[in-house]
């Protein structure tokens, strides 16, 4: 049926006839058990808001109402679930700016999570973590330390072709092109040799901030520790004392 509202208008009895008045009793009877048997089949009930802000309970909530909110309700009137009305465009960026922070939240709450588990499973104490960032940086002052060695070296060897260059023009002999393309080679080689030395000092950079986090959220965590610890120690303090009193 496509109405909340169910009317029944009995068919008038014409010329007083008996069986007219059976009929008509019997199909008034007929209506009545089918109206019966659709509510008691129909469980759910929609309460919502008219128009008039008046609150009705149907079998359904006409389109125009729906974007307003309705209530689900059970055959005993308890609610089983509730649609909230239509946002405005105001509020749905709102509720999707809330949405997105609480997303963040919750995305840095597992990071963290595991950041902690991590930490308390490599390391016993701060002293762990220093010694292993003391390696980890050590690795790569090492390889600075050998690009800077072949970088002396390439300077040397233009040096060395630059002198000879110079030497030649004083003769006044002319410099040749293969070593002319040697110093220009080994200029290119320097220029490699220093964007590897800049990206090499970046990374300690990097490695020496990520260790220096690990050492502080470390500290937070011994902190948290100790801190649960002397709670534990109190309470069981506090245990004893009620056990041990004899007042209590």
């Amino acid at each position: 049926m496509g109405s909340d509202l169910f009317l029944i208008h009995p068919t008038p009895i014409l010329g007083g006839m008996k069986v007219n008045c059976l009929k008509s009793s019997n199909l008034l009877a007929m209506v009545l058990l089918l109206v019966l048997g659709t509510v008691a089949q129909a469980t759910d009930l929609y309460r919502y808001v008219n128009d008039e802000e008046v609150t009705v309970v149907g079998f359904q909530v006409p389109p125009e109402h729906v974007k307003k909110g309705y209530e689900v309700v059970n055959d005993k009137g308890v609610v089983i679930r509730v649609v909230p009305r239509e946002l405005s465009a105001e509020e749905q960026k709102h509720a999707d700016a809330q949405k997105r922070l609480e997303e963040e939240a919750a995305a840095e709450q597992v990071r963290l999570k595991e950041w902690d588990e991590a930490l308390l499973l490599r390391y016993s104490s701060i002293e762990d973590i220093e010694a292993a960032a003391e390696r980890g940086l050590g690795d790569l002052r090492i390889r600075v330390s050998i690009i800077k060695s072949n970088k002396r070296s390439l300077k040397q060897q233009v040096e060395n072709y630059q002198a000879q260059a110079a030497e030649m023009e004083r003769l006044g002999r002319e410099v040749d092109i293969g070593r002319l393309q040697a110093i220009e080679d080994l200029q290119s080689e320097i220029a490699i040799s220093d964007r590897a030395i800049a990206d090499r000092q970046v990374e300690i950079e990097a490695v020496e901030a990520a260790y220096q986090a690990d050492i502080e959220r470390f500290e937070i965590l011994l902190d948290m520790v100790e801190f649960r610890r002397n709670m534990m120690a109190q309470q069981r303090a506090e245990q004893q004392k009620t056990t041990h009193d004899p007042r209590r």
